[in-house]
């Protein structure tokens, strides 16, 4: 039987010269091999760590199918020590190799318990557990999370806004005006340019099968109502919550990792009141302002292919837009978008507040306030057009 022995007097080779503590002229621990048994003796403590982890690899090196690390001997033994035990075996069953921790008294065995050294490493018991059930509940737990959360925000809004009517003083009122600039002015360009081009391809598209009939004045038909009704506010509120909606959260988000929404309760100022209403109001205002600039130059861009590809006349396009457009086909757009504006702030903020972590956690945050924000926005606008229907024939 071939039997290796390291102790605490020795210098190893494979720790570079550097002798391994002892007490006084009797070795504190060693070491030994025998077969697929790699037996511990002594006292093993944290000073003498790095000798045993050294005289611990050298003797696994060639492990074979199966090694067990004898611990009947040990005399003595801290956590720091047991920690490399546990990490030992979980490397030999890594490797497919069969590793156990026997032997030991009653103390030595409740600190291997302690270490779960006596069972699975948790990569393993992930690698088992993690199956598709264990994937679907986790995802509907954090889902039923994040809806109770948002649940109790609406709720801390109301409250918010309720408290606002009673002492609007309270209320950061004062940034409505400069976050109308941000959300609003600074989006309108984008808003004319894509409301423009949106109104210009559904005449275009619309241009060859009305000439096959020669209806080319029903163009003024189809882009009038398509536009009021449903592209203007939709392309608008999908605009502002990938602008607006994305950069209040991320700013919400940076206060509250930086710890600024901490400093502002301190100080008596609360994050509804302070920084959620004043957003809430911005885009209920932005939001319906925007679609309907979006319906008049969603409107210029078909009068635009009318003029140039059918031959219809800027006063012929007016005239047939005033017989078939009526005023609820603009208000029922111009509530969707109210709709959609709050939503948008609500989500937004809602996503900033709650954020945790670092640079990452603000990024996380605003990608689900965007994908959010797209979600609900078509949702609420097959519900309104649902309930719009039997208002608006």
């Amino acid at each position: 039987m071939k039997s290796n022995v390291s102790s605490g007097l020795i210098s190893w080779p494979f720790a570079c010269g550097a002798p391994v503590a002892a007490r006084g002229d009797v070795a504190t621990w060693q070491v030994s091999r025998a077969n697929d048994r790699l037996e511990i003796v002594g006292e093993l403590r944290l000073a003498d760590a790095s000798a045993i982890w050294e005289a611990l690899r050298a003797h696994a090196a060639s492990p074979g199918r199966q090694l067990d690390l004898d611990l009947a001997k040990v005399v003595t033994i801290d956590g720091a020590a047991m920690a490399m035990l546990v990490d030992l075996r979980a490397r030999l069953l890594a490797q497919s190799i069969r590793c156990e921790l026997v032997g030991g008294d009653s103390h030595v065995r409740d600190l291997v318990a302690l270490f779960r050294g006596d069972r699975p490493p948790t990569a393993q018991l992930r690698t088992v557990r993690a199956n598709w059930i264990v994937r679907l509940g986790a995802a509907l737990q954090r889902t039923l999370h994040d809806a109770s959360s948002f649940v109790a925000f609406t709720g801390e809004l109301a409250i918010a806004f309720v408290q606002l009517l009673r002492r609007p003083a309270d209320a950061n009122l004062r940034s409505v005006p400069s976050l109308i600039g941000r959300a609003g002015a600074d989006a309108l360009l984008i808003v004319l340019l894509l409301d423009f081009l949106v109104g210009f391809v559904m005449a275009f598209q619309s241009a060859q099968q009305l000439q096959a009939y020669g209806a080319n004045i029903y163009v003024a038909d189809i882009i009038g109502i398509s536009v009021t009704r449903e592209l203007a506010p939709l392309m608008t509120a999908i605009i502002v919550s990938g602008r607006s909606g994305a950069g209040f959260a991320a700013e919400l988000g940076a206060m509250r990792v930086s710890e600024e929404i901490d400093a502002l309760r301190t100080l008596g100022f609360g994050a509804m009141s302070y920084l959620v209403v004043p957003r809430i109001i911005t885009l209920a205002i932005v939001v319906p302002v925007l679609t309907l600039v979006g319906d008049c130059v969603g409107v210029a861009g078909g009068m635009f292919v009318g003029r140039t590809s059918l031959g219809i006349t800027p006063a012929g396009f007016v005239e047939e837009l005033r017989a078939v457009l009526v005023l609820s086909d603009v208000w029922t757009g111009l509530l969707k978008s109210l709709v959609f504006g709050i939503a948008i702030a609500a989500i937004a903020c809602h996503q900033g507040l709650t954020t945790r972590g670092a640079a990452s956690g603000v990024g996380q945050g605003t990608t689900a306030t965007v994908v959010r924000c797209l979600f609900t926005i078509v949702v609420v606008d097959t519900l309104g057009t649902i309930v719009f229907r039997g208002v608006v024939a």
